[in-house]
């Protein structure tokens, strides 16, 4: 009973204790779902992230920063000059020509030898062209004879014009001598004046055919010289007809056209040719000039005169060739001062043509990055590095090395020099 009485005493205080200070507030329960909500938002917006960096933004692509290349923009000299590969070749190259058909009779010199202008090289034979060739001297022969014949009729006309105006000249001194002799006699009373008369009219009729003979000889002189200088501009004609005729059978022999080495020089015995048909070529022997074909951009910018260099030579450029095939055109460059022993037919040589003066400028270097609208653009990288934004880009001279910047870049401005061709959007997302 004792001990039940202290139970039910510790029950009382308990029951007091819980009305006061100390009694218990009992929590409502959360609803099973609402802390499934909150997990799934975190995760959503972690995959929203997470997507947000992987896939690239509208307008942008991504490359990986191992694929690209960078530099810096500069500012630096800029030399302005074109390296080019160029061939030695003969300064003059002159082709040996067939004048007249004929099969190959003979061969004179070889392929590769060196010949002296004029120089015979082979002889054709063609006997229908020497037939013809005689036919034609003898009928010029005939006419040479005919003009020959002409002008000594000329010579005889003129040789008795000459004897008839002596002849007169004779017969008026002789008939003044006897009026003069009639006249003193008259004088002397021994002779009539009819006697006297008959004589002074012997004398002015002399006198009168002598003047017709001269004024008829000054009218013929006229008349036959010109018809001698047409003839001696007939003569000349046939002459050089002839000459012409002659040198038809000259050409049966292949010459050589000019002093140098004779190539590609093929021809055999028996072989047909025809007037035309090219038989080989002289090359000026220990005379040269270099060729090179320069890409279409620099057509503009090349011109007659320009100073190049090439290992320790002195050149300058002689000649441009303007036409361009497979987008590349031709240059010749000619050599100033005696040329140096060692150069060869066909020898490569590294040629710099100077096209303007060093100067400083807004540089970068050259790559791919220009071949995208020919360098109208460039990827600029930004700070972190992570990305390159497109921008316009105005350039200007090229050489290998450089090219020179107008307008859109800074110096210290770095940007991707590989090739973004195939870039359509304006930002690169750089992994």
């Amino acid at each position: 009973m004792m001990t039940e009485a202290i139970g039910h005493a510790n029950g009382a205080a308990g029951t007091v204790g819980d009305t006061g200070m100390d009694r218990r507030v009992d929590r409502t329960a959360r609803p099973w779902w609402r802390g499934r909500v909150a997990a799934g938002a975190v995760m959503l917006a972690a995959a929203a992230a997470w997507v947000a960096h992987v896939l690239p933004a509208s307008g942008s692509t991504d490359v990986a920063a191992a694929s690209l290349d960078t530099a810096v923009v500069t500012r630096a000299p800029f030399a302005d000059y074109l390296p080019l590969r160029a061939t030695v070749v003969p300064r003059l190259t002159t082709l040996v020509g067939v004048l007249s058909g004929g099969h190959v009779e003979t061969l004179l010199v070889q392929d590769g030898a060196i010949v002296t202008r004029g120089q015979p090289l082979a002889t054709l034979a063609n006997p229908a062209l020497r037939l013809d060739v005689l036919t034609r001297e003898a009928q010029i022969a005939s006419q040479l004879g005919s003009v020959a014949g002409e002008n000594l009729g000329i010579a005889r006309y003129r040789l008795d014009r000459a004897g008839q105006l002596a002849q007169a000249h004779y017969e008026l001194l002789k008939a003044r001598r006897e009026l003069a002799v009639r006249q003193q006699l008259h004088e002397a009373g021994f002779v009539s004046d009819a006697g006297v008369k008959s004589y002074a009219e012997e004398a002015a009729y002399q006198q009168q055919r002598l003047d017709q003979l001269q004024a008829g000889r000054d009218a013929e002189a006229r008349i036959t010289q010109t018809q001698g200088a047409r003839l001696d501009d007939t003569l000349g004609r046939l002459e050089r007809n002839l000459s012409a005729v002659r040198a038809g059978l000259d050409a049966l022999t292949i010459r050589a056209p000019s002093d140098g080495r004779l190539l590609n020089f093929t021809i055999q015995p028996g072989q047909a040719l025809r007037p035309g048909d090219p038989a080989g070529q002289v090359d000026s022997e220990g005379e040269w000039k270099l060729t090179a074909d320069v890409d279409e951009y620099f057509l503009g910018r090349i011109a007659v005169g320009q100073p190049a260099s090439a290992d320790g030579l002195r050149l300058r450029v002689a000649k441009v060739l303007p036409a361009v095939k497979d987008g590349r055109f031709r240059v010749e460059l000619a050599l100033e001062g005696t040329p140096p022993a060692g150069l060869n037919r066909g020898q490569a040589l590294d040629v710099r043509i100077t096209l303007g003066s060093t100067a400083p400028a807004l540089v970068a270097p050259v790559g791919g990055w220009l071949d995208a609208g020919a360098g109208a653009s460039a990827f600029v990288l930004d700070a972190d590095g992570q990305h390159a934004r497109r921008r316009p880009v105005r350039t200007g001279r090229h050489t290998p090395e450089q090219v020179e910047i107008l307008a859109g870049l800074a110096p210290g401005d770095r940007i991707v020099t590989s090739s973004t061709a195939s870039v359509k959007g304006d930002l690169l997302n750089i992994r």
